[in-house]
């Protein structure tokens, strides 16, 4: 009896009710799903169709391969290969988790170490911290015990006495009234002598390693030399004419970050440096500036401390020459007398960030500009705040009062330099000097009539050009941080961070005229 679809001997056997042929059930059960009809004659046939038979069980009969010895032992074989097979491969299982687990217990124990030196180091701090605050109160007890009582230190006066007001004044009417009456020099450099500046010598000042140079101050009765500000927390004396240091004044601790000469001669100089201190210098240059065996005398005579309990951003001299301003990264700024130090006036900026700062040349108004862009206008005799300019959307790094006495210009990261009529606290020209790039300083010569911008390069601006760009001198280094204007601006000095102290000239008035007379010849 054999399946009329498998043709072998079926394990299920069924006969069809209708044709009476015999079907293994689950082909034709598998047949009559799929196709509904005999797979024999074609005819419809359903599952009720299907009869079961009783059978004897059917016993299948051994493949070839294990019908002969050589055959049984070729099963055997390969039976034994797989299972040596499968061995190999749990004992090569078992030995990553021996060595997994090894290295996981030699990471507990380490980190148990750890754990426990971290504990031991603790419970002697805690131990030593006891001992010392114990120690600490006995010796404030027996020092409260024997020492006299204390009085409260002296307040800082709310405003300026009347005497130094008086004196503020009369300088203010006096300076108002000589500006109004003075001449631009006919020696001052045109803008075609501007237009055709070079750079003349690039020197190298203060240390490579932490160099830079914040301030530029020239001496007032010296012109070609210049007091440099350094990040290395030292002060350069160099004499750029002879292209050699006159003297070095160290004292501060930490970058030094303004400048100021006080008065004509040149003898006392002012320091503010990032270790909350202002420094009094007294001395002078040498008679014979050609001697270069006799360096510049000047000596630190006295130390304000902490003025403002923070940074101090800038200091600056007052016209009267006898009096200085402070002014710290907090906005607060201070007003001192200079002979005795004393500090006659101090104000809150309420807390903001001060990257910069400028006294008015009358001496009666003061500009602190803000890291948040916003730049603040100060009176100084009342200590009061008068106005805010907004515009910058950045860090205010430089604030430049001009010579005209009201116009002010401030040069920010945000890539502009803006210029500012005080009579109308109103912005009037805004600058875009470097095509986005961080504006670092600024600088208007003494005339009031050119504007020096330091970012990637250095800018000069004319005002009778509406402030147009009238030259754009060779790139500096790390960007230009200081700028300052010599005699008739024809010289130009710019300090980097790259602790370069470049010096620009202008051309000759001869030159320029040579060079249009040569140009007009040359087109007819």
């Amino acid at each position: 009896m054999f399946c009329a679809i498998s043709g072998v001997v079926p394990e299920q056997p069924v006969v069809s009710s209708k044709s009476g042929y015999v079907f293994d059930k689950i082909l034709i059960t598998k047949y009559i799903k799929e196709m509904g009809k005999c797979p024999v004659t074609n005819e419809p046939l359903s599952e009720e169709d299907l009869l079961p038979l009783k059978t004897n069980k059917a016993v299948k009969a051994r493949p070839a391969t294990a019908t002969s010895i050589p055959g049984l032992l070729s099963i055997f074989h390969d039976e034994w290969d797989a299972l040596m097979l499968e061995c190999h491969q749990l004992r090569s299982s078992l030995l990553t988790t021996r060595q997994e687990l090894s290295h996981c217990l030699y990471q507990h124990d380490a980190a148990t170490r750890v754990i426990a030196r971290l504990i031991k180091e603790r419970d002697e701090a805690r131990a030593a911290l006891e001992d010392a605050l114990k120690h600490a109160s006995s010796v404030t007890s027996a020092a409260a015990a024997s020492a006299p009582a204390s009085t409260a230190p002296a307040a800082i006066p709310t405003q300026l006495p009347e005497d130094t007001i008086a004196d503020l004044l009369a300088v203010n009417k006096t300076l108002t009234g000589s500006r109004k009456k003075r001449a631009i020099s006919e020696s001052l450099a045109s803008t075609s002598d501007l237009a055709a500046a070079t750079l003349q010598t690039s020197e190298p000042l203060h240390s490579a390693a932490n160099g830079g140079i914040l301030d530029i101050q020239l001496h007032p009765t010296a012109p070609a030399v210049a007091a440099t500000a350094g990040a290395d927390s030292k002060i350069h004396l160099f004499d750029f004419s002879q292209e050699r240091l006159r003297g070095s004044l160290e004292g501060h601790s930490k970058r030094v970050t303004s400048l100021s000469f006080v008065g004509s001669s040149g003898d006392v100089l002012l320091s503010a440096s990032a270790d909350h201190t202002v420094r009094v210098w007294r001395g002078r240059l040498n008679s014979d500036p050609s001697d270069a065996s006799s360096p510049a005398d000047y000596s630190n005579v006295s130390v304000v401390n902490d003025p403002h309990g923070c940074e101090v951003v800038s200091v600056v001299a007052h016209p009267s020459k006898r009096h200085f301003v402070s002014m710290g990264a907090n906005s607060s700024w201070s007003f001192f007398d200079l002979e005795n130090l004393a500090c006659l006036n101090k104000a809150n900026g309420g807390g903001e960030i001060c990257s910069a700062a400028s006294l008015h040349p009358d001496g009666m108004i003061l500009a602190l500009a803000t890291a948040a862009g916003p730049v603040r206008i100060w009176e100084v005799r009342q200590a009061s705040r008068v106005a805010s300019c907004d515009g910058h959307e950045g860090p205010v790094k430089g604030v430049s009062f001009s010579e005209n006495g009201y116009h002010f210009a401030t040069a920010s990261e945000d890539g502009t330099t803006r210029l500012w009529d005080l009579r109308k606290i109103k912005c009037f020209k805004t600058l875009n000097p470097f095509g986005g790039a961080n504006c670092t300083a600024a600088s208007f010569d003494a005339s009031g009539q050119y504007l020096a911008v330091g970012g990637p390069t250095v800018k000069v601006f004319a005002q009778k050009q509406e402030w147009d760009e009238i030259v754009s001198l060779s790139p500096v280094a790390k960007k230009a941080n200081a700028l300052r204007w010599g005699a008739d601006s024809r010289i130009l000095l710019a300090g980097a961070a790259d602790h370069n102290l470049r010096i620009f000239a202008a051309a000759a008035a001869e030159d320029t005229a040579n060079k249009k007379a040569a140009s007009e010849g040359s087109d007819e």
